[in-house]
């Protein structure tokens, strides 16, 4: 009988989660370094060329891919036949590693789960509790998976109950649309079909911890109507052509993997799961002799690329920048900016609304009078950094706040990733405002442009304060301009209509 000790169960834990935080799976760099090199569009190309580069600074640095280093989902098969040593609990043995991967001195990660979720939301500050998953199995040993989800990819999820009739293709190919680019393609989808409702969900995340092997299955044929399946959504999907960034071009994802289970003759549930480009997933074996060793990969599995905004990017001082410069910026333009902005993210901007609705004064320190905010919350800093991974939120998050902000602040633009909804880009529109789109999963390589940092408002809000940035030469693209034209709108459309395997859909 194997003896599973509980120091090895966290021990391995931390490692795991240490160790997903700055090594991209292998077969994810691989594919992904085949799709840049098949990319026709230039905006997706560039924006894949920074999470390559970013992904191989983070595996010399050992500094997080992301600044969102995600909530903790874990997946264990334990063995009957185990015998255990320790006083805990196997959650609560998992959570400690948790505990102590996300507040491990040499490379702290972003605590960003909070407690009271439908309350006071109050951060953890350890990213504990993990979401835990665990299934009895024969055998003595244990056998865990762990990722690190981040909240712009989750928020992403979508579940349907379909009739038995309907078809799967068409909901799939009617939603991906809709997710926007808040989920950071190129990545993957999962999808989990049949079951009930948690259980068509939970098999979505589960398939999205297996291999990207659709190229493989494409050469040898498929050898079911699952497999035949995987590889229409692949090619359907693509062929949608909302590309890197949600920028417009050939590849949106790496892989389509799916998993299925009987169901009611009556119910047909379907649930997707996107993974981004900070896919991060770890798996080992406990088996009575030690903590688990993960293999550590070689610098050789990255590709050697380089990247520059290039000759005709346009440089921006941001604390001389006006109005009238800002209204000659063209979509899809790359600028890099030099000086001062402010960041917010959901909770700061809640906070600034409600300070204004009183008719108080915003704290010393925050002016937004034709300055530009950057949506992040960044990774506290270890050794001599400035900052942490610093890369951009979800944008769409911020829209029920963005013609307050703009109409209220004197705020001048506004950086984050992804696209903008209706309401905020006519906001935009209005107020002869811009926005402006930094890579995401791209975190660490864009800290690299923060010269300085400090927190000038709402400390007790943690990695969602709002922090002062002097920034040089920080590459970003003009998402919508002035008028109100959106890069997110007009990439994937053209796309679309070049790939010519989907009709494009005209009002």
């Amino acid at each position: 009988m194997t003896t599973i000790r509980e120091d090895d169960v966290i021990q391995s834990v931390a490692d795991a989660l240490q160790y997903i935080s700055y090594y991209h799976p292998i077969d994810y760099i691989r594919n992904l370094a085949a799709a840049y090199e098949r990319e026709e569009s230039q905006a997706a190309k560039d924006a894949m060329a920074q999470i390559l580069i970013n992904s191989r600074m983070c595996a010399v640095g050992h500094r997080p891919l992301c600044q969102d280093t995600g909530i903790v989902t874990v997946f264990c098969k334990v063995g009957m036949g185990i015998r255990w040593e320790g006083k805990l609990s196997l959650t609560d043995m998992i959570n400690e590693g948790v505990r102590r991967a996300y507040l491990h001195p040499d490379n702290k990660l972003r605590a960003s789960i909070v407690a009271d979720p439908a309350g006071k939301r109050l951060n953890t500050r350890d990213n504990t509790p993990a979401v835990i998953h665990m299934e009895l199995v024969l055998g003595d040993e244990l056998e865990i998976t762990v990722a690190a989800k981040g909240g712009g990819s989750e928020n992403k999820s979508k579940f349907v109950m379909l009739n038995p009739s309907d078809s799967i293709v068409d909901w799939v190919l009617n939603t991906v649309p809709l997710m926007g680019a808040g989920w950071c393609p190129p990545g993957m989808l999962g999808i989990g079909i049949g079951g009930t409702a948690e259980k068509a969900v939970l098999m979505a995340k589960e398939a999205l911890m297996d291999p990207i092997d659709i190229h493989e299955l494409i050469a040898r044929g498929p050898a079911n109507a699952l497999e035949e399946l995987r590889i229409e959504l692949y090619e359907k999907v693509n062929a949608l052509g909302i590309g890197a960034q949600g920028l417009g071009g050939l590849t949106t994802v790496l892989d389509v993997k799916i998993r299925d289970f009987p169901t009611h003759a009556a119910s047909k549930p379907v649930a997707m799961i996107p993974n981004c480009a900070a896919t991060r997933h770890a798996h080992f074996v406990l088996d009575g002799s030690g903590p688990a060793e993960l293999p550590v990969p070689s610098l050789e599995d990255w590709p050697e690329i380089t990247w520059s905004a290039g000759a005709t990017a346009r440089r921006v001082n941001l604390n001389t920048v006006t109005p009238a410069e800002i209204a000659q910026w063209k979509p899809g333009e790359t600028l890099l900016l030099s000086g001062s902005m402010l960041t917010g993210r959901d909770a700061a901007h809640k906070r600034i609304q409600e300070i204004l609705s009183r008719g108080e004064a915003l704290p010393e320190g925050v002016d937004f009078r034709g300055r530009f905010i950057y949506y992040v919350g960044p990774v506290d800093p270890v050794r001599d950094e400035v900052v942490g991974p610093a890369g951009p939120t979800t944008a769409t998050r911020m829209d029920k706040f963005t013609d307050m902000m703009l109409e209220q602040t004197g705020l001048l633009g506004m950086i984050g990733k992804a696209e903008r909804g209706p309401i905020a880009i006519e906001s935009i529109r209005k107020h002869r405002a811009v926005y402006l789109m930094a890579v995401g999963g791209a975190a660490y390589l864009v800290s690299k442009a923060i010269r300085k940092s400090r927190v000038v408002a709402f400390a007790d809000l943690g990695m969602e304060a709002v922090y002062e940035f002097e920034v040089e030469d920080m590459p970003v693209t003009v998402a919508v301009d002035v008028n109100g034209e959106s890069v997110h709108k007009t990439g994937p459309a053209e796309w679309r209509k070049r790939i010519g395997k989907i009709p494009v859909v005209t009002a």
